[in-house]
């Protein structure tokens, strides 16, 4: 019995790595929920009314669709943002930080021209307390445009 306890290998722990990690993981993550909180600030600016209140207070539909897709889009970019970022903690940091503001403009950008483009007012359909398909439609626009995005990132 001795010899098959003798031929398992366990390794070893490297506390300094998994220290290192630990705080890689923290930096990112802050960077992370600051890019979304940034795409909420942009999304909120871009519709009428305040979109914490639409959502959280009034239950509007269509506003959640809207930053529920404005968000899920953001965290695509930010992912692939931290997976293809640099090498070293710096630039990686650095790197997902940047991805994320351009992603954040590009999808302001974006709701502007689907704004142009659909033949609905869009900031009418946000305050529109009834469900609607093209609150739907859009909200999968975006995230099909953040994917777009993320896949662009070089």
């Amino acid at each position: 019995m001795s010899t098959t306890w003798q031929a398992l290998e366990f390794g070893t722990v490297d506390g300094d790595a998994l220290g290192q990690g630990v705080v890689a993981t923290l930096l990112f993550f802050v960077i992370g929920v600051g890019v979304l909180a940034l795409g909420f600030l942009a999304l909120d600016l871009l519709t009428p009314g305040n979109l914490r209140t639409q959502v959280y207070l009034d239950h509007n539909p269509n506003a959640a669709i809207l930053l529920g897709a404005n968000h899920l889009a953001l965290a695509i970019i930010v992912v692939t943002a931290i997976m293809t970022s640099g090498d070293s903690l710096a630039q990686g940091l650095v790197d997902t930080a940047v991805y994320g503001l351009v992603g954040v403009l590009l999808q302001a950008l974006a709701l502007r021209v689907l704004d142009a483009a659909i033949p609905a007012d869009l900031r009418a359909l946000v305050n529109e307390p009834r469900m609607r398909g093209s609150a739907w439609a859009v909200g999968i626009s975006l995230v099909a445009i953040g994917a777009v995005n993320a896949a662009a990132l070089s």
